[in-house]
């Protein structure tokens, strides 16, 4: 089973940049985007029904903002498109789609870049979201968490960390968060699972040819429950061609394909 995620910065850009061409191309059995800016009445046919595929979009009510989604070949069993949190969802950060007994997520947690209120809102963000996952870990099933998480785990996942020590997306306490995920709550980094000391990036900055120069952040995950974790057969960062700021990350599971 392949399964694809990306931020792609406007749903609609990204299609005029050949993303669904390329997607075909791929053929995975599912890929979840972040941030697509869009609700399905602005949205052509050619993004809402791509040659074999099912699209499920959770839109934030605020045109132009987040929202996430999900194409799939194969129909779901149930889709969930709340957190149960008001604020967050009427922000379109969350959906899920079941299948059998493996769950598949596209996740979007906040920026705290814009400043310090955001800065607070992303914590509080990331304070309710742990019982969540803490919860879905006890579920018997399997889960994909798969999203822009914005937060650069390790050293090795940012180009210029020693700059960035004081700054969103690579604080110490965001930081700690992904630690008690991983190390309490026994979430599962894929990529690290075949990648553990590779130097690679899903973000660059639009601002001082930081693509060009590879200087860049890895803040998009696949995340997994334990039980997929011997499951995990490549991993790869597609950078090229480029659909937006983030590239795709692609991951191949031992899991009946679609």
């Amino acid at each position: 089973m392949k399964i694809i995620t990306i931020n792609v910065n406007g749903l609609r850009a990204t299609c005029r940049k050949g993303f669904f061409t390329w997607m075909l191309d791929q053929a995975p059995d599912a890929v979840c985007m972040q941030e697509i800016k869009a609700h399905p009445e602005q949205l052509s046919q050619e993004i809402l029904q791509p040659p074999g595929y099912q699209a499920f979009l959770n839109p934030a009510r605020r045109k132009g903002y987040s929202g996430v989604a999900i194409y799939t070949r194969k129909a779901p069993d149930a889709v969930h498109e709340t957190l149960g949190w008001p604020d967050a969802d009427e922000q379109g950060r969350f959906l899920q789609a079941d299948f059998g007994a493996l769950s598949i997520v596209s996740l979007y947690l906040p920026s705290g870049a814009a400043g310090p209120e955001r800065q607070e809102a992303k914590f509080d963000f990331l304070d309710r979201l742990l019982p969540v996952l803490r919860s879905l870990r006890s579920q018997p099933r399997h889960y994909i968490l798969c999203g822009d998480w914005n937060i650069a785990h390790r050293k090795l996942d940012l180009k210029n960390w020693r700059g960035n020590l004081k700054n969103s997306g690579f604080l110490p306490e965001e930081r700690a968060w992904l630690d008690s995920l991983f190390n309490q709550l026994g979430w599962v980094d894929a990529y690290r699972v075949l990648h553990p000391q590779r130097e690679q990036y899903t973000w660059w900055s639009t601002r001082g040819r930081a693509r060009e120069n590879n200087t860049g952040w890895r803040i998009d995950y696949q995340i997994v429950s334990p039980g997929l974790k011997e499951r995990i057969r490549s991993a790869s960062v597609q950078q090229t061609p480029v659909f937006s700021d983030h590239a795709p990350l692609i991951i191949d599971y031992d899991w009946p394909s679609w």
